[in-house]
């Protein structure tokens, strides 16, 4: 296997023109003020963009920010719509309910003239982030060459955002997350996912492994789905800026549901597996001792008094979702010309493989 290509393509805007513009915007919801070194960050999303600025104004306390902009409608978006009140909300609710950090609001302009889509503006937190190319399982980033005890901490931190938010958060408060129409929180979340699908292959080849899997799906659906919390989403160490090795602030919230717990924690196993397996199959280590799932498992129960339920189950939705979303990123780099469509369309998903082990029920009796 090669080493993971740098990012393709995400965007057509000009961040020299968005600079423009936002100066113009803020002009009138602060006058006075400057925007001043304008950036993309080299670790910007796939899906929503982001960019970050410093702000002069005499009296404003407002220094340092990260602008939340939705996806390009003219780059192949990775998701179909982009609800960027929904963030603006969510994070805002958790900031008043929990002790999960995250950044501060500051603005939301839901008309899409100023900058051509929605967006908000946030606080921009110092720190690090685990990277995600080169992932933080490869050699030579911050995170790699920590200690066994540093990364120890790290992952326990991190667990503990989870626990926090679970446990703190209301769950009436995050009814407004739930689609209309009957069924459980689960039901409602996996049929969310076979309509995305749905929308990634319109037009395009379907993926006969994603079929299966969503197949093995409904033949493991839990006994029990226990209540439902809410669930972050995107909940991966990559999605998490750290003051040494503690969380700072908790960021893209834009998959946040209402959910069954072990649906957040099967996205960070998960998330975490799909980077090791890359790393190994190009002929490294990685970080076979962190965010193991036993460890994982017993941690979570540990801080909440709950035991983790259908983590197999949890695990092979987790490596689905993923799979859904790595098609659509293929298909547009398909789009943009960076790519051709091979004879076998599964062969698009980076992680085919283990998503197919999963289906099969033999990738992790390889190790936790």
């Amino acid at each position: 296997m090669t080493a993971p290509v740098p990012r393709p393509r995400t965007s057509t805007r000009d961040p020299r023109e968005l600079a423009r513009r936002i100066n113009h915007w803020l002009a009138i919801r602060l006058p006075g003020a400057g925007v001043h070194a304008v950036t993309v960050p080299d670790s910007n999303g796939m899906s929503s963009e982001t960019l970050l600025f410093d702000i002069e104004h005499p009296s404003s306390p407002v220094r340092g920010c990260a602008l939340r902009l939705a996806a390009d409608p003219a780059a192949y978006t990775v998701f179909p719509t982009y609800d960027m009140p929904r963030q603006y909300r969510v994070m805002a609710l958790v900031a008043e309910h929990t002790e999960v950090p995250v950044p501060r609001v500051y603005w939301l302009e839901e008309d899409p003239g100023p900058l051509g889509a929605p967006f908000f503006v946030m606080e921009r937190v110092a720190g690090r982030v685990p990277p995600d190319v080169m992932p933080y399982t490869y050699e030579g980033n911050w995170l790699h060459d920590a200690s066994d005890a540093e990364r120890d901490r790290l992952e326990a931190a991190s667990i503990a955002v989870l626990a926090r938010l679970h446990d703190q958060f209301p769950a009436a408060r995050a009814r407004f997350l739930l689609p209309p129409g009957p069924g459980s929180p689960l039901r409602k979340h996996v049929d969310g996912q076979r309509a995305y699908y749905t929308w990634v292959v319109e037009g395009r080849p379907r993926s006969t492994l994603i079929e299966r899997a969503f197949a093995r799906l409904e033949e493991m659906w839990p006994q029990e789905e226990g209540s439902s919390v809410l669930s972050w989403g995107d909940a991966r160490i990559g999605n998490v800026v750290y003051e040494g090795f503690e969380p700072a602030a908790v960021l893209d919230w834009e998959m946040a549901a209402l959910a069954p717990r072990e649906v957040d924690l099967g996205w960070t196993v998960y998330l975490h597996r799909f980077f090791q397996d890359l790393t190994t199959g190009f002929g490294q280590p990685g970080l076979p001792g962190f965010l193991r799932r036993d460890a994982v498992e017993s941690r979570y129960a540990q801080l909440t008094g709950h035991t983790p339920a259908d983590m197999d189950f949890y695990t092979l939705y987790a490596a689905l979702r993923h799979a859904i979303v790595m098609l659509r990123v293929a298909y547009r780099q398909v789009h943009f010309g960076e790519a051709q469509i091979p004879a076998d369309p599964d062969q698009l998903i980076l992680h085919h493989a283990s998503l197919a082990a999963m289906v099969q029920g033999s990738y992790w009796p390889r190790g936790q």
